[in-house]
């Protein structure tokens, strides 16, 4: 099995441990006969008289699915040839996923056709069972743990997987030619406190029929969690970039005072910065590589992840801010060397707000992490008001899954440090810029602004990289007694940005 698929599993198991210690909300998943009128209007009315009720535990599958090994699982293989709406002529099928092992609730699948929701009842039968797949209880709280949309893409005649809704209210997607790396949440809460987190769960689906040769696909999301419920929607368009545009609206049944607002979840092991860390035939291991900002001002900041020692809470105080993403800019198989895991095709995901959000941060939440099988980074948008009991709060969003955005000043291609060799104790830096018109000709001629809160830096040497084309800058300093330093880098013409801030925390 991929380490990809064992990683999505035990990202599951971590938010379906701390899930199993919470009440969840219905009894099994049953299938229900006739149809009745939908409109999103009612997914958020059931929201909304959800905040308004105690929360409610879910029955949990049966033990004996729950005890199924990681291979005893994935040996039970959905029948693609019996997708939802496989036999029609809809522009999208439907895969389904079990429950058990990790996943310990089911949710409810509907599917939507002129207006009118029907159940999409548990069936075992559409499951193959391979030699190792034990047999399994057939009554209790079963049915579907999750859902996967295929289209026609870019092989001819043939519906292709590019996004996933499953565990927690976890959902990932690709574009045309990428694989699956980081995931998107429906909302993050207490992320990296104390206490703990809290995982709300998408409990229900409601899946829109799409018409022959409909580019796009609608699914409506109904969200629970001891503290708020929510209702989603989300218009999902793949293509070399694939679009989700989500609407929400959430109900706080209790007192939230941090919340992760489009909450974005990776991995980030190593790179040049802490390679010295890890014995391992590859040069970097990582989904993403760092965190992009274009805050409400109109500057763009470029911080690179990292893997820190100890759990490290980074936020990007903001108003109104214009997008905020976790990017993969390694885009070379030889900057990874790793044939299976295929790093360099996994997305970056751009988020843009829709309309103003007030006053708050991009908030980065870095955790230690010793093997890439954990998701170990997250970033969402804090709000800086807290959001009281009994309040609704309406959200809008676009999520890109694809590469950067275009935001036109020179990106940050590499970041790499070590130990500097000569003369006084300290680190060595180097920043990699891409090839960009704004850094064509002379580098004397580009200011470089340089700066540090915490120590003195060294001027600098500026020069021409003649493997990317781009302007490379190498600085040192000297940490002393300080057990972290801030730096900030920019490069500029004629006193107008030429580049992306960089930001970067050194860590002793």
């Amino acid at each position: 099995m991929s380490r990809l698929s064992r990683r999505a599993f035990v990202a599951s198991a971590l938010c379906s441990t701390a899930l199993s210690a919470l009440p969840s909300l219905s009894a099994a998943v049953t299938d229900q006969a006739g149809a009745q009128p939908f409109h999103h209007d009612q997914v958020v009315a059931r929201a909304r008289a959800l905040a308004q009720q105690a929360y409610s535990p879910r029955a949990e599958v049966p033990q004996d699915w729950l005890k199924l090994s990681y291979d005893q699982y994935k040996a039970h293989r959905f029948r693609v040839k019996d997708s939802i709406w496989a036999k029609s002529d809809h522009s999208y099928n439907v895969d389904l996923f079990l429950p058990g092992l990790y996943f310990r609730h089911a949710v409810q699948i509907n599917t939507v056709t002129e207006g009118m929701a029907r159940p999409f009842g548990f069936d075992m039968s559409l499951f193959d069972r391979g030699e190792i797949a034990p047999p399994l209880s057939t009554s209790g709280a079963l049915g579907y743990s999750g859902l996967r949309l295929r289209t026609a893409l870019d092989v001819p005649n043939k519906k292709s997987e590019f996004c996933v809704f499953q565990g927690a209210s976890y959902f990932r997607a690709i574009g045309i030619g990428q694989s699956y790396g980081l995931s998107a949440r429906g909302l993050a809460l207490k992320t990296g406190d104390p206490m703990g987190e809290e995982f709300p769960d998408f409990i229900e689906f409601w899946l829109e029929a799409p018409a022959p040769g409909q580019r796009s696909m609608v699914v409506h999301a109904l969200m629970d969690s001891p503290s708020v419920t929510g209702a989603y929607r989300f218009t999902i368009t793949p293509g070399a970039t694939t679009l989700m545009d989500v609407e929400a609206r959430l109900f706080a049944r209790a007192d939230l005072d941090h919340t992760g607002l489009a909450p974005l979840t990776s991995m980030f092991l190593f790179d040049r910065t802490n390679r010295d860390r890890f014995d391992d035939f590859r040069p970097n291991v990582h989904d993403s590589d760092g965190l992009l900002i274009r805050n409400g001002t109109a500057e763009t900041l470029w911080r690179p992840l990292a893997n820190p020692t100890h759990l490290q809470v980074s936020s990007f105080v903001d108003e109104n801010p214009r997008g905020f993403g976790l990017m993969q800019r390694s885009r070379r198989l030889d900057t990874f060397e790793d044939l299976e895991a295929n790093y360099h095709r996994r997305p970056s995901l751009w988020v843009e707000p829709r309309g103003d959000w007030g006053k708050g941060a991009v908030t980065l939440v870095e955790i230690p992490a010793d093997k890439e099988i954990y998701d170990n980074v997250v970033a969402y948008w804090r709000p800086h008001a807290p959001l009281p009991a009994g309040a609704e709060l309406p959200l809008a969003y676009r999520l890109s899954w694809g590469g950067d955005p275009d935001l036109e000043l020179a990106r940050v291609i590499d970041t790499a440090a070590g130990a500097r060799i000569f003369g006084e104790p300290g680190r060595l830096m180097t920043v990699d810029f891409e090839a960009h018109p704004l850094l064509e000709g002379d580098p004397d001629d580009i200011e470089v602004h340089l700066s540090s809160p915490h120590v003195e830096t060294s001027p600098g040497v500026l020069q021409r990289n003649p493997s990317t084309g781009g302007l490379r800058l190498a600085f040192s300093f000297a940490p002393n007694a300080e057990n972290h330093v801030e730096l900030r880098l920019q490069l500029r013409r004629a006193g107008a940005p030429a580049s992306e801030v960089w930001l970067y925390r050194w860590t002793a």
